[in-house]
């Protein structure tokens, strides 16, 4: 574990901290700490800058809410610069936006930014706003029983495919089954970070566990 001592401030006392959604890996904010407002983030485990402007620390979330809860504090090679990785209680930017980076510059025309986060808003519009001819469209109008019927084919062709060792084949009928399970969801009202959250509490009990076996 680095020591604070280790990391290299500007000539003003200040560490760049790039603040990182720890579901979505989703980039919320660049902000600034000193040594103080480190410490202060550690200590409450919730972010905690130094305004550049008004020249004092500032807890994120302490007038609007939207505290960010941290889960890590990464330095880089040099020790001048920090990610940190949080679960926030609301939008980054003052603007009312989930990051403060929302203003493109550039796309490419060959390579496109793919997220499961996105997938699921994708997923979501073609419920609330149905567009004729979408697939996705005629699962949600169909219903859960459908949609039900559609994830157990798709287990059943990942079964198929994997029990004939067939990689690229697996690999294709399990993108088709998260899709279908993702639909699932949206239908049903839960979230990535429902799913997150469970998996989360799975890990620990499952750490609890090794550790229980270690130690008998």
């Amino acid at each position: 574990m680095l020591n604070i001592d280790e990391l290299k401030f500007d000539e003003k006392g200040l560490i760049p901290a790039i603040v990182v959604d720890a579901i979505t890996k989703k980039v919320l904010t660049l902000a600034y700490m000193n040594k103080e407002s480190l410490q202060v983030s550690m200590e409450k485990e919730l972010t905690c800058f130094y305004s550049r402007s008004r020249q004092e620390l500032w807890l994120k979330g302490e007038t609007s809410g939207n505290y960010q809860h941290i889960v890590s504090i990464t330095a880089d090679c040099d020790n001048d610069a920090l990610v940190v990785m949080v679960e926030p209680d609301g939008p980054a930017c003052h603007t009312g936006t989930t990051s403060c980076f929302t203003k493109e510059v550039f796309q490419s025309e060959d390579r496109h930014e793919f997220s499961y986060e996105g997938l699921m808003e994708l997923i979501r519009g073609r419920k609330t706003d149905q567009k004729e001819g979408s697939y996705t469209t005629y699962l949600f109008q169909k219903g859960l029983d459908k949609i039900l019927k559609k994830v157990g084919e798709e287990c059943t062709e990942v079964i198929i495919a994997a029990k004939d060792d067939d990689k690229k084949e697996t690999i294709y009928e399990v993108a088709d089954l998260a899709y279908h399970v993702m639909v699932m969801m949206i239908q049903m009202g839960i979230s990535l970070e429902d799913i997150h959250k469970e998996l989360a509490s799975r890990h620990v009990i499952d750490h609890k566990v090794k550790q229980e076996k270690m130690t008998s």
